[in-house]
């Protein structure tokens, strides 16, 4: 006898899947993005089923797009996720989320004496090494590991 397979999650009209997301990155996303505060429709899933990575986590954000500096800041905090563009209930769009080259106003300074910490002023941080996270500060040159950086 056949089992049958329903979805995990509900289907989603318009908006925003945020895919493959590990499980310990879930609410990281969720406080990132202040999904808390959103009125439309938010479906969260964690420790899913997943043939390619064992356990992921999901989000469903009905009626929302993000735009390049929130895609940028999720590169940030969780690189490789993928995000699903759904309009009348099809996937129009899938974007697999990389570090960019360069993060403009993303990332906070871990140099305390950096003009980015002392004036009012934009960071911009260049990605050196996007294989193992690292990126340095255009104005003082401190290079930062992307586990230990702190958000604007």
């Amino acid at each position: 006898m056949e089992k049958r397979k329903d979805l995990v999650v509900a289907a989603l009209e318009s908006g925003t899947v945020i895919d493959h997301i590990p499980t310990d990155k879930v609410f990281t996303i969720v406080q990132l993005l202040q999904l808390d505060k959103c009125t439309d429709q938010v479906t969260i899933g964690n420790n899913l089923e997943s043939a390619k990575f064992g356990k992921k986590g999901i989000i469903k954000i009905a009626n929302r797009f993000f735009s390049d500096a929130e895609i940028s800041q999720l590169a940030v905090v969780c690189p490789n996720i993928r995000l699903c563009i759904i309009k009348d209930y099809e996937v129009v769009e899938k974007k697999q989320v990389t570090l960019p080259d360069e993060l403009d106003n993303v990332v906070r300074c871990a140099n305390p004496v950096c003009i980015t910490n002392n004036e009012p002023m934009k960071t911009v941080f260049y990605v050196t090494d996007k294989v193992n996270g690292i990126m340095k500060c255009r104005y003082c040159g401190k290079e930062q590991h992307i586990e230990n950086i702190k958000l604007v």
